[in-house]
């Protein structure tokens, strides 16, 4: 029971994100997954053009 107290007492502690604070980080998210996409589908398209100069010709 001591424990759940102590759970208690942490909970009223934390402080939840305001709206404005929780839609600036869901835009972050969103446009670095974005941006590691694109990232990575430029540099599969690079090794796949090596690949196909070096290895199938």
């Amino acid at each position: 029971m001591k424990f759940l107290k102590s759970v208690v007492e942490e909970m009223k502690l934390v402080t939840w994100p305001t709206f404005k604070e929780n839609r600036r980080d869901t835009w972050t998210v969103i446009v670095t997954s974005v941006l590691f996409a694109a990232f990575f589908a430029v540099i599969d398209w690079v090794i796949e053009q090596l690949l196909k100069l070096f290895i199938l010709k």
